[in-house]
C-alpha cells in the first residue's frame, strides 16, 4: 500500500478541498487529453477533478490522472449512478465518487470502499438523507435551478461540517454571491472545460476562478 492509498477518505477530502474548494468537472474529456488538460488545472492550484462516467472511456481517463496524482489531490468520477460504478472507479485509482442524485446505495458503497462520497442533492430531505447515508459532502445541483437565498436556508439547517458545493452555471463572476449565502465550494463544468477547449483556454480559465475564489 502506498502513502496515497493509505490516507482515509475524509482526510484526503478536507486536505483537498481546504487547498482549493473547486471541483474540475472535465465531461467529454478524452484520454489522449486528459493529462494535458489535467496538468494545467493541476498549475493552477486545483486539487480536486472528476471525469464524469459519462465521458469517452472514462475509466482510462481516470487512470491516466490518478497516475499523476499526488496525495494532495483528489482524482475520481462523477455522474456515479450505479453501485458496480463506484469499483470500477476504485480499479481505476480514484477516491472520488461524485453523483448527481442522491442514492443512499451508491453513498454507502462509496463509503465502504473508503471513497469521498459527494452526491447530488436539490431539498433539505434529500441532503440530510445523504449526510445520514454517509456523505462527505453535499452537491447542490443544479444550482442554476435556484438562487443563493436557497442555499442560505439550507446552510441554516444542515449540520456543521458537511460541506455544501454549489454546482451548475458558476463563473469567476458569480461564485461570490453565491459564497456570500453560505456556498463552501463550487463545481465548474462547461465554463471551465468542455469538448474542443484547448490546453491553454482551459489554463486561463483556472487562473480566472482561482482568482475569483481568492477575492
Amino acid at each position: 500500500m502506498t502513502a496515497a492509498e493509505s490516507i482515509s477518505a475524509s482526510a484526503r477530502f478536507e486536505a483537498a478541498f481546504a487547498a482549493c474548494p473547486l471541483v474540475a468537472v472535465l465531461r467529454g474529456i478524452r484520454p489522449d487529453e486528459i493529462e494535458a488538460v489535467g496538468g494545467a488545472l493541476i498549475d493552477a492550484g486545483f486539487t480536486i477533478l472528476e471525469v464524469p462516467l459519462n465521458s469517452p472511456e472514462p475509466y482510462e481517463s481516470i487512470t491516466r490522472l490518478s497516475a499523476m496524482a499526488g496525495e494532495n489531490l483528489l482524482i475520481g468520477a462523477g455522474t456515479v449512478t450505479k453501485v458496480e460504478e463506484v469499483g470500477r472507479v476504485a480499479a481505476a485509482g480514484g477516491h472520488l465518487i461524485v453523483s448527481p442524485h442522491c442514492d443512499p446505495a451508491v453513498i454507502a458503497a462509496s463509503v465502504d470502499a473508503d471513497m469521498v462520497c459527494l452526491p447530488g442533492v436539490f431539498t433539505p430531505t434529500e441532503a440530510f438523507a445523504a449526510i445520514h447515508a454517509g456523505a462527505h459532502g453535499l452537491k447542490f445541483f443544479p444550482a442554476e435551478a435556484a438562487t443563493p437565498a436557497v442555499i442560505k436556508a439550507m446552510k441554516a439547517v444542515l449540520p456543521r461540517g458537511v460541506p455544501l458545493i454549489a454546482v451548475g452555471g458558476m463563473t469567476p463572476d458569480t461564485m461570490g454571491a453565491w459564497g456570500d449565502a453560505g456556498a463552501d465550494g463550487y463545481g465548474l463544468g462547461s465554463n471551465l472545460y468542455r469538448p474542443g477547449t484547448t490546453t491553454q483556454a482551459v489554463a486561463e480559465q483556472a487562473a480566472r476562478y482561482v482568482a475569483a475564489l481568492k477575492r
